[in-house]
This record gives structure tokens, C-alpha cells and sequence, in this order.
């Protein structure tokens, strides 16, 4: 069965399409790169022929409130235009836990237009609402420090490992479409706050985490529960400690504050490419 990949080559991409290849299947990572562009439609007639499911994982390449509208309103559009041309029986489609609640975030706005495109189109689909990942814990203390200090709030939030996003998304993408939405989240729940202090106390970063009930996630604000998944979520297996010991390896430096806003526009790019 051939699945297309969209953001093929990304953190979640790249690794979704090496287990649908390990796992036997036909697997097309789809990216600018490849000569794939859901946004200009560029590849996308051709990358789509025979394909049984497309799986987009693609991510803004900036995060201006209007260019993130345009890219996902129009790169969706694209995709299921196309496959509606191609026979594409199942559209797959990575969105994030807790949306209703962040809608003062621009990028969060565009991502349930992408959902909501989905669900109004002809072409049967899977939503996967996944949680924050481990390894974009760095970029959301990027977001919040301020000279050597991290103001984060003590909300509730349940990361997964990449690793662990790709292979729920494979399973979900190989089997009958939901025709509704999943979530995803790892398998502990932590303070916000005390997952960053674990984070910098295995990277040896010497920013202070102070918590601030006005500390805000990416510029957000958020409640207790806005960043967990429902009960009923698919959980991940792999733990934060497991995770941090293979990381510490490559231990992040600290940011400056004047470097601390661009390293989060880079590293976030990644979150579902």
C-alpha cells in the first residue's frame, strides 16, 4: 500500500516514513526537498499516483499569523483537491492537543482551519491531536527566558517522545480511517515548570525556572488542563527520564535573550514536519 508522506523529511516525517518502510509498506516522503509542494502543488499530482493514504505531518516554515493561515489553508486545499483526483482513500492529518483552548495563538488559529478543511472534505480522515514533544522542551524555555531566568506556569502538561508520535500515526494511517479525531500524549504527566527543571538539571543549564502563575507556554496563556489530552488518549511508552539520558549526550547550551525567540521559530518548524 502507498502512503504519502507530506513533511516527509522532518522530526515526525522522517521518522514515519522509515517505520512504514521497516514495517513493509511503500512509503513516499513528500517535501520542497523531494520536489513535493503541498502550498505551489508543485510534484504533488505525481507523488500522489496509486497512493492509498496521505499523512500530513507538514509544518509552517514561519510563524507570522498570516503566513501560518495561508500555508495550512492553502497547503490543505491543495492536498485534498489532489487526492480527491487520485483516489486517495484516507487522509491523515497531525493537529495538537488542547486547540479550542489557544486560539490567541495564530499558528494554533490556522491549525483548526487544517481540521476543519479535513472534516468538511469528501475524502475519509483521521485527526491526531498529539501532545507537546520532549524534544521541543528546550524551544518552550527559549519562549519563556528572560536574561538567565526561565518564568514558566505550573500547568499540567503530558510530552511524548517523537519517536512515539510516528509510530501511533503509522498504526492510525494503516488502518480504517477514524472519520474523527484521536489524541495522543506520553505517558506521564508533569508541572511545566518541574519538566524543564529535569530537563536543564540533565543538559547542565544554568538558567533559574521560576514558576509564575502569569508565566505564559509559547506566549500563550493556559489553564491546569489545557495542554493534556482527554483520558481516553493513546499514550506513548517512552518515559522523560529515558528520553533525557539519551539526550544529555548532546547537552543544549543556554540561550541568550536577544538568540532565545529565533531559536524557538527554528526548532518549533520541526514540531510536525
Amino acid at each position: 500500500m502507498k502512503t504519502v508522506v507530506i513533511g516527509g523529511t522532518g522530526l515526525i516525517g522522517s521518522r514515519l516514513v522509515n517505520q512504514l518502510r521497516e514495517h513493509g509498506h511503500e512509503a513516499v516522503a513528500a517535501a520542497p526537498s523531494t520536489g513535493v509542494n503541498a502550498v505551489t502543488g508543485e510534484g504533488l499530482a505525481e507523488a500522489l499516483k496509486g497512493a492509498s493514504v496521505v499523512v500530513d505531518v507538514s509544518n509552517a516554515p514561519a510563524r507570522e499569523d498570516t503566513a501560518v493561515m495561508k500555508f495550512f489553508g492553502t497547503s490543505t486545499r491543495n492536498l485534498l483537491a489532489s487526492e480527491s483526483a487520485a483516489g486517495v482513500r484516507h487522509h491523515v492529518a497531525l493537529s495538537v492537543v488542547g486547540s479550542e483552548h489557544m486560539l490567541q495563538s495564530g499558528y494554533i488559529r490556522a491549525k483548526v482551519v487544517q481540521e476543519n478543511l479535513v472534516k468538511g472534505s469528501s475524502i475519509p480522515y483521521s485527526i491526531i491531536r498529539a501532545t507537546q514533544f520532549f524534544e521541543s522542551v528546550k524551544s518552550i524555555a527559549d519562549s519563556a527566558t528572560d536574561g538567565n531566568k526561565v518564568r514558566l506556569p505550573s500547568a499540567l502538561i503530558q510530552p511524548m517522545a517523537a519517536d512515539d508520535v510516528a509510530s501511533v500515526v503509522r498504526q492510525i494511517a494503516m488502518g480504517p480511517p477514524v472519520n474523527g479525531t484521536v489524541e495522543l500524549g506520553g505517558p506521564e504527566r508533569f508541572r511545566l515548570d518541574e519538566l524543564v527543571r529535569q530537563a536543564f538539571a540533565a543538559w547542565k543549564d544554568p538558567r533559574e525556572v521560576a514558576t509564575d502563575p502569569h508565566g505564559r507556554y509559547y506566549d500563550i496563556d493556559v489553564e491546569e488542563r489545557t495542554l493534556v489530552p482527554e483520558d481516553t488518549a493513546r499514550l506513548g511508552r517512552i518515559r522523560f527520564e529515558v528520553w533525557l539520558a539519551q539526550s544529555a549526550a548532546q547537552t543544549p547550551q543556554p540561550q541568550r535573550t536577544g538568540s532565545a525567540v529565533a531559536a524557538r521559530e527554528n526548532e518549533s518548524r520541526q514540531k510536525a514536519s
